[in-house]
């Protein structure tokens, strides 16, 4: 067994916990609730993380390993990209997210064909992401301040469905890729890797393009594409932007909210890659990709230089007046 399937998940759960801990400082300073939730997903990545390593450390046993796919699969994306829609609550990007939870409900129909007697947890699941993105997109249209708290109460009331789900699953099989020692969710019915998919899917799109959204907001721009265009105009106009962005930051009058953001989309971006990887069996990257994802979103949170403002652990680490909230340096 390879000594990093135990220190690099312990490097991803102490690095959370640490993280959590900073964010839900800033929460308690400041009461912004995209905050509160940042530090709860976080939270779930340590616990997932910490799963890991008591798993490669001492060997999986059932709750270890029920605990860490609940928790991975379903909760740490989930929970991290309602923030971004917290964080974004006050533009249109509940449009986008209702779109990522009905993409979701989508594959996990179409996941349906790989497991056997899933079909009606495809089409179930399916119902439940159209009503949920439906109920997003509604609110967004008639109540934008309202859109993520729609957003959170269909989260939370699928987090106790799912753990119930979880908890009281047969399974059969090894936990872990015989080659590898990483685990593998192959040991749970096929019901369950179909109902996590828009978990996945909403959760991680949101965090990944609330990012990047917010990045574009606070680059110098080049409108190539017209701003009616929506979502494609954002899209166009983002990369059509980076040379100045470029030139910006080698004259040193780059915002430093725009590496920090892109930083975070990257960190988003390589565990949501490297966890696909492992459900089609290529798992070597699993671990890495875990740890490498949120070095980056901790990184990417301290690029922001007016994240110093007011750091504090316990005791005020290092302040000075004026501190903005994360809302601007991120929103």
């Amino acid at each position: 067994m390879s000594a990093l399937n135990v220190e690099l998940p312990l490097g991803s759960s102490v690095l959370s916990f640490v993280f959590a801990a900073m964010v839900l400082d800033q929460w308690w300073q400041r009461r912004q609730a995209f905050q509160l939730v940042w530090g709860i997903g976080l939270v779930w990545y340590g616990i997932s993380a910490g799963a890991e390593f008591l798993g490669g450390a001492m060997g999986w046993s059932e709750p270890v390993y029920r605990t860490w796919y609940l928790i991975g699969a379903f909760l740490v994306p989930a929970y991290l990209g309602a923030g971004t829609l917290y964080l974004l609550s006050k533009t249109r990007f509940g449009y986008f997210v209702a779109f990522s939870i009905a993409l979701g409900g989508l594959f996990s129909l179409a996941a349906t064909s790989k497991y056997p007697g899933s079909s009606a947890a495809g089409f179930g699941t399916l119902a439940v992401a159209l009503l949920a993105a439906a109920a997003v997109a509604f609110a967004t249209t008639l109540r934008r301040d309202l859109q993520a708290h729609v957003a959170m109460a269909f989260l939370v009331a699928g987090t106790v469905v799912v753990a119930v789900l979880v908890m009281t699953a047969h399974v059969s099989g090894s936990f872990v890729d015989p080659a590898t020692h990483v685990p593998v969710a192959a040991a749970f019915p096929g019901y369950l890797r179909v109902t996590s998919v828009p978990f996945n899917a909403g959760g991680g799109l949101a965090l990944v393009f609330g990012a990047l959204y917010s990045a574009y907001i606070y680059m110098p721009k080049k409108r190539a594409v017209a701003a009616r265009l929506g979502v494609i105009a954002i899209v166009v106009n983002f990369f059509a932007s980076l040379p100045r962005a470029v030139t910006a930051l080698a004259a040193g009058q780059l915002n430093s909210r725009v590496p920090a953001t892109i930083l975070i989309a990257l960190g988003a971006l390589i565990p949501g890659i490297t966890s696909s990887l492992n459900r089609f069996g290529v798992t070597w990257s699993f671990f890495l990709g875990e740890f490498l994802g949120l070095l980056l979103i901790f990184v990417g949170f301290l690029v922001s230089e007016e994240v110093f403002r007011n750091i504090r652990l316990g005791i005020t680490l290092w302040s000075r007046p004026s501190a903005v909230s994360l809302e601007r340096e991120v929103g």
